[in-house]
This record gives structure tokens, C-alpha cells and sequence, in this order.
């Protein structure tokens, strides 16, 4: 269970919430069920702006509760978010607590293998707090 409360939502949608953790990491928390694209890339760009507005590349990303990502929302992750966004900053730093859908857990773990190198460190995480505690040490 992800510990947030007290901690205000910096932007929501129809795909989830973004807070801006005072530890120094956004937090991605996914809703259930499919998303629109329009509504999915709004998110990312809000959550590239949190990113960018704090001067952090870290983020937990709770997926917990994530449908498969569809072959539209794949290819627009690896050809604009992660290669074009962040690739001319620094590589984005994410602790994952992956879906529990096995499809979508798959549909991550290939996206997040075929991320450009340099793009994306991350480590896949069970336990939000243990996941809280990584990004923590990290500087």
C-alpha cells in the first residue's frame, strides 16, 4: 500500500494521480481499466512538467492496478516520452511496483527492456515501501 496521505495530488485524470512526494520523487499512481490516448499522453506530459518543475528524474510508479499498454501507447512511450522528453535531460530513475495483471506486468517489463538505453534506470519492486526507500538513496 503506498502511504500518501497528507500529501496533495499535484494532477489527476481518467489513467491515475500524480503527487509530488517531499522525499523528492513523484509518485505515479495508475487507475484500472484501458486508457484514451489523449487522456494517457496528458498525463506523461503533466507528469514530465511535475519532473521537470522539481528538477527531479526520480519517480514510483504504482502499476499495480495498470491494464496492458496497447501497441499505440508503446510506441508513442518509446518514440516520444522516454527517447525525445527525457533523453536530452538525465535518464529517468523509476521504482516500479508492476501490474498485477500478467499481461500488462509483460507488456512492461518489454517496454521498460526496450527503452533506449540511458533513457530509463529502474528496479522492479513488491513493496512500495521498500521501493520509497531506494529512491531515497539515491542522488
Amino acid at each position: 500500500m503506498l502511504l500518501l496521505s497528507g500529501i496533495p495530488i499535484y494532477y489527476q485524470n481518467a489513467i491515475g494521480r500524480l503527487y509530488d512526494h517531499p522525499d523528492g520523487y513523484v509518485v505515479v499512481d495508475y487507475n484500472v481499466g484501458t486508457r484514451q490516448k489523449g487522456d494517457y499522453v496528458a498525463f506523461l506530459q503533466h507528469l514530465e512538467h511535475l519532473l521537470h518543475l522539481r528538477g527531479s528524474n526520480k519517480m514510483l510508479a504504482n502499476q499495480r492496478l495498470m491494464a496492458p499498454f496497447t501497441e499505440e501507447e508503446r510506441t508513442w512511450i518509446q518514440g516520444q516520452w522516454l527517447t525525445v522528453s527525457h533523453a536530452l535531460q538525465r535518464e529517468m530513475i523509476a521504482a516500479v511496483l508492476l501490474p498485477d495483471d500478467v499481461f500488462a506486468r509483460l507488456g512492461i517489463s518489454s517496454l521498460m527492456q526496450d527503452a533506449r538505453e540511458g533513457a530509463l534506470i529502474y528496479r522492479i519492486f513488491n513493496n512500495a515501501q521498500a521501493a520509497a526507500a531506494w529512491l531515497r538513496q539515491i542522488h
